[in-house]
């Protein structure tokens, strides 16, 4: 699996122009299943997210996490972080799950982050989907399992 998490102040996804999942304060998660991924990797990233200790403290540290601070996620698929441009100028996607793969592990992974108690909104797996966010930092991080 690979996440990239943003750290935002407001998020949401688009579908036809309808907004399908939105967020205030709290993390944007991009998610890609990997062909060789095991069920393993999903409780074990999802706890990563849950406990990442990237939102400030009192004296300013980055020394909390979203569930410190009562934020909220929105977890989105993308197959296309696994893209290898290293042959050519047109990605590859071929280190991606299959959807007969990937769409259990990514409805495994919301269900994992929604037992945080924590408010969880997603996108359409396989959809066209717009995503806006206000990053907060700007912060970045990218987690591979």
């Amino acid at each position: 699996m690979r996440v990239v998490i943003q750290r935002v102040k407001e998020a949401e996804v688009k579908i036809d122009e309808k907004i399908v999942g939105e967020i205030g304060r709290g993390l944007l998660v991009l998610l890609a299943v990997y062909q060789d991924d095991t069920e393993d990797k999903i409780e074990k990233m999802a706890a990563k997210i849950i406990n990442l200790r990237i939102f400030a403290d009192k004296d300013d540290k980055m020394n909390l996490s979203v569930k410190d601070v009562k934020g909220e996620i929105l977890v989105v698929s993308q197959f296309t972080l696994y893209g290898d441009t290293s042959k050519g100028n047109r990605p590859s996607f071929i280190e991606s799950a299959r959807p007969e793969k990937a769409v259990p592990y990514y409805e495994k992974f919301v269900e994992k982050i929604k037992t945080s108690g924590l408010k969880t909104e997603t996108g359409k797996f396989g959809a066209m989907m717009e995503v806006g966010l206000v990053n907060d930092g700007p912060v970045t991080i990218i987690i591979d399992a």
